[in-house]
């Protein structure tokens, strides 16, 4: 079979001869005397397009040999191949974006590839090492530069004895077939059986998106061609509208941010003391109305649309002092949060207990230990039936 893929990488169309169809699991794998259709390979996607119309919906390389799965069978001998070019040349930007930010890696900072990923909406490529904020933007000024100078792209399939005298960033695999080598001027080569542009120009522009930490090495998100084109215009679009809504410019956008987080937290913290004094008064109020068993005071009350933050805080306010018990039950749209809770100073009955023998009531769970327990249930009318029963529980006790 001859692999157009590789002689003319732009050929989006062909006239071809079928040589064998196979039928596998309701699906026609077509074996062509010549193609156009990558079967994947590399780290790279396969291609899709059609055979006389018909969808080709996936590649096999099986045995030296190039199929076509479609899922219904061909009628004809001869076919019309057509590629999905949109598809290839995104597959082919990806995939040759990791080899011009490889080599940049390995240029820059001697750092090697160990992992590469190209997927559908964003590509990864695991580089040794850890990277400062600084060093990325380096070798990602450097990607572009070498986009920007839109240097010929080699591919070329040595001998045995010239493989021996070629230098590549990464060992070359031990096998007896032919190995292609890609070579990007000075900055890299490599053995790979993907499709490559001719040009580095042809990316247009290589952007790296975010990075995290993946055992040894930088796992590094990147977006090339296209992608990298539309992200940017998005991320801009974004820029501007924020641009407006802040009234700045572009330089200053860093600056009026940091302005609003300053902001922010003194309302957060104005909010947090005002939250406090009005807890204070809310507790106090509270304490006067508890009830009173023996030394302790019982605390009970039915809140609604609280913050659970606010209960829990006000709860350990409360059981910081001598001598305290509550029980609150918080009442949120369809929802019903309980907490229970008194001072170790108390020789009383389990909290955890008590919840647990009265929560069917609200129909919800919940559980604690002796001194706390908190739980949740549905809002279904018998909130007070709840708080009720559990409290009559926990006064039996001291009787």
């Amino acid at each position: 079979m001859e692999k157009l893929y590789y002689t003319d990488r732009y050929k989006t169309e062909f006239d071809a001869k079928v040589v064998d169809v196979i039928e596998r699991e309701g699906k026609y794998l077509v074996e062509l005397d010549q193609t156009a259709f990558f079967p994947g390979g590399g780290g790279q996607f396969c291609d899709k397009g059609t055979l006389n119309g018909i969808e080709v919906v996936d590649m096999l390389e099986e045995n030296g040999k190039v199929y076509h799965i479609i899922e219904e069978n061909l009628s004809e001998n001869q076919v019309k191949g057509a590629i999905d070019w949109d598809r290839r040349e995104d597959g082919m930007h990806q995939h040759f974006g990791q080899h011009v930010l490889s080599g940049c890696f390995f240029t820059k900072y001697n750092r090697n590839t160990c992992g590469f990923h190209l997927g559908e909406d964003i590509s990864t490529v695991d580089i040794e090492g850890e990277f400062t904020d600084e060093m990325l933007l380096e070798v990602e000024k450097m990607a572009n530069d070498v986009i920007r100078q839109n240097i010929h792209v080699d591919i070329f399939v040595p001998s045995k004895d010239e493989l021996e005298d070629t230098w590549t960033r990464r060992k070359l695999p031990d096998t007896a077939e032919e190995i292609r080598i890609v070579r990007i001027g000075d900055l890299d080569t490599n053995a790979c059986c993907g499709c490559h542009p001719e040009y580095t120009g042809e990316l247009k522009l290589l952007k790296i998106k975010r990075t995290e930490k993946c055992r040894n090495a930088t796992r590094v998100e990147f977006l090339a061609g296209k992608r990298a084109v539309d992200y940017v215009l998005k991320r801009d679009a974004v820029m501007t509208s924020l641009c407006k809504h802040l009234s700045c410019n572009e330089e200053n956008i860093e600056k009026c941010v940091k302005n609003i987080e300053e902001k922010c937290d003194e309302i957060i913290h104005q909010k947090n003391m005002l939250e406090d004094e009005l807890l204070d008064y809310r507790i106090k109020e509270l304490v006067e109305k508890a009830e009173l068993v023996d030394d302790i005071k019982l605390i009970k009350a039915v809140f609604k649309d609280k913050d659970s933050r606010y209960l829990n805080k006000m709860v350990k306010k409360i059981t910081e002092n001598e001598k305290m018990a509550v029980m609150f039950l918080n009442e949120v749209s369809n929802r019903i949060n309980v907490v229970f809770a008194y001072t170790e100073d108390i020789d009383g009955p389990s909290m955890s207990d008590i919840l647990r023998s009265n929560i069917s009531i609200i129909e919800g769970k919940g559980g604690g230990s002796r001194y706390s327990a908190q739980g949740g249930g549905v809002n279904n009318g018998k909130s007070d039936e709840f708080i009720e029963k559990s409290c009559k529980m926990f006064l039996a006790h001291f009787e």
